[in-house]
């Protein structure tokens, strides 16, 4: 007897899963989005990950109530902070947003991952819906732009096959190596790439313009606006030459066209302009509302809910946190210590909390600093609801294995609850049933209910009917700021100092700080170094040493760190996007010392 639920980590996928009566998992072939695999995390790492299984109160092992009772003493009347992470996505996550509600407490606004883009997609649309996996599959070109669809997104490969590939990227991934075209094209120049194809674009006539006349009327000044802008310059900027515009725009012309565009182009201050750009450029081409064409990016997963933990609570930067302006911080589900930009900075703010409460499965950097932890339940173990920001299922995620460790979510919620004397928390059950009502149903499924086949159909806005609003401005103070002038050549007594662009992609082997962490820098040979030696690696924020491994996949101007990689992150910038409240962890270089 086969029980069947969902993955709950933080993927485009959120795969349907099925589970045999000796507790092997599968994936489940009848569900239409996982086409019957699983990922190397659910056969291999979720099981060899050790958890942290006992509760511990000022180091010492307690009992789960004893460390409850410690926690509810370190909430009550004390200035308190609740920062999530990402760890698990189910929508029950969010249930220890009414605690701190009771409790006069705190959350954090803005993103670590995609909010950038989010913003940027939002100025043109008005709106970021789904675009629903059947019109990536009619589609004659899919680019994939700043998006390792082989490691973030694997479930999506069949929907690619026999499809003409443009891949825009920095690094030659794995995807990159099957494309049709190739542009490897200099980090943080995404921006200028969607505004020169979009100009050769009008310049050859190639626009679809009754689309535009009827969805987008301001497009002849958005054709002024890319004029603006000079192609040389630009080009030898981006690195690459009018016969790689002209090669691109072969696989866009007259076609039916679907991008998907990764976080990886908007870790920057100007990830909303990049974002609004590449949409901009669909837009020229007439890729939104028809069928096989769209942009596809990180979704809004919850829109068309209302969401029973939407509480009215003062909230501050996740990016930016003020961990110190608080006496006592739970740490839900993540790893601020590591995954936070310059996190040296966060570490000494972490440990200036009275009451550093950490509530996860694994030890980690921040568990390490934590005055209380409580164990908490994997997916497997607990009742949720999975939404996805890369389509438009909504899946139960049953719990299908017992287990004495730890606690969900809702029970430490339920737990304090009853210690602090607060009223109003209603049933699980009745949470859960709130969501799945809300949801339209298609046969055995049940489907967001945000989805449209064919999203923006009838226009943009959120009820429809507005017009795709373009980019007409960009301001890029970074490239004019002397720090930028010294990475681009720094004169010491002896030699010029090259810099080098940091860029921080997902690991096959990881989740964000989750798994098995990397202690590699990736180099191009052309650099120089070898394979195995210890190389210092320097920014304006911090330093670290790591072990080289040579990858000729990145350019001679780049470096890569993969984001799980321990330490990564004290040589990353805590600056805030233009728009969007996001990390910009790629807007920063560094230089190469040997060991």
């Amino acid at each position: 007897m086969k029980e069947t639920t969902t993955c709950g980590l933080d993927c485009y996928d959120a795969c349907s899963i099925t589970v045999d009566s000796q507790g092997k998992l599968s994936g489940d072939a009848s569900h239409p989005v996982g086409n019957g695999a699983l990922c190397v995390h659910l056969h291999t790492h979720l099981n060899q990950s050790p958890r942290i299984d006992v509760p511990l109160v000022d180091g010492k092992e307690v009992s789960m109530q004893e460390a409850l009772d410690a926690v509810a003493s370190a909430l009550d009347g004390k200035k308190s902070l609740l920062w999530r992470g990402s760890g698990n996505v189910g929508v029950m996550q969010e249930v220890t947003n009414l605690l701190m509600e009771k409790v006069g407490g705190s959350l954090t606004k803005g993103s670590l991952c995609d909010g950038a883009g989010d913003a940027g997609i939002l100025l043109g649309r008005g709106v970021n819906k789904v675009l629903p996996l059947e019109q990536i599959a009619k589609a004659d070109t899919v680019v994939v732009w700043g998006r390792n669809v082989t490691v973030t997104n694997a479930h999506l490969m069949p929907y690619l096959e026999g499809k003409e590939l443009l891949v825009i990227d920095p690094v030659q991934t794995p995807i990159a190596k099957k494309a049709s075209l190739h542009l490897q094209i200099a980090p943080r120049t995404d921006y200028y790439v969607a505004i020169l194809l979009a100009r050769f674009i009008f310049m050859e006539d190639s626009e679809d313009t009754q689309w535009l006349e009827e969805f987008a009327p301001e497009f002849e000044d958005f054709y002024d606006y890319t004029r603006e802008h000079r192609i040389k310059a630009i080009l030898s900027y981006v690195g690459l030459s009018l016969g790689d515009m002209g090669d691109a725009i072969e696989y866009l012309r007259n076609k039916k066209v679907v991008f998907l565009v990764g976080a990886g182009v908007q870790k920057y201050s100007v990830g909303a302009s990049t974002l609004h750009a590449i949409d901009s450029l669909a837009a020229t081409l007439g890729l939104f509302g028809q069928e096989g064409c769209g942009v596809s990016y990180l979704s809004n997963s919850k829109l068309g809910f209302e969401n029973p933990f939407a509480v009215d609570v003062p909230c501050v930067s996740k990016v930016n946190t003020p961990f110190a302006s608080f006496e006592s911080v739970i740490v839900q589900g993540g790893n601020p210590a590591a995954s936070m930009p310059s996190s040296s900075t966060v570490c000494e703010a972490l440990e200036s909390v009275e009451n550093l409460i950490y509530f996860g499965l694994y030890e980690n950097e921040t568990s390490q600093k934590a005055r209380i932890v409580i164990p908490a339940k994997n997916f497997l173990e607990k009742e949720d609801i999975r939404l996805s920001y890369g389509h438009h299922y909504v899946q139960t995620m049953a719990k299908v294995k017992e287990s004495h460790i730890g606690m969900s979510e809702y029970e430490f919620t339920q737990a304090l609850f009853e210690r602090l004397g607060f009223e109003g928390l209603q049933s699980e059950a009745s949470y859960l049933k709130t969501w799945l009502n809300q949801c339209q149903k298609e046969e055995a499924h049940y489907i967001s209910p945000a989805y449209e086949a064919t999203p923006y159909a009838n226009g943009f806005g959120k009820e429809g009917g507005d017009d795709f609003e373009f980019i007409e401005e960009y301001e890029d103070d970074f490239v004019n700021t002397k720090r930028f002038r010294r990475y681009r050549k720094e004169r010491t007594e002896k030699e010029s100092i090259p810099y080098f662009w940091l860029l921080s992609p997902k690991s096959v082997k990881s989740l964000n700080t989750q798994f098995q962490r990397g202690k590699c820098v990736e180099l191009p040979s052309t650099l120089g170094y070898i394979q195995g030696e210890h190389v210092r690696l320097v920014s304006d924020y911090g330093t670290l040493i790591l072990k080289v491994k040579i990858n000729d996949d990145i350019r001679d101007d780049c470096v890569v760190v993969r984001s799980s990689v321990s330490g990564v992150n004290q040589l990353t910038p805590n600056i805030v996007s233009e728009e969007g409240e996001n990390a910009c962890y790629q807007e920063v270089k560094v230089r190469l010392e040997r060991v």
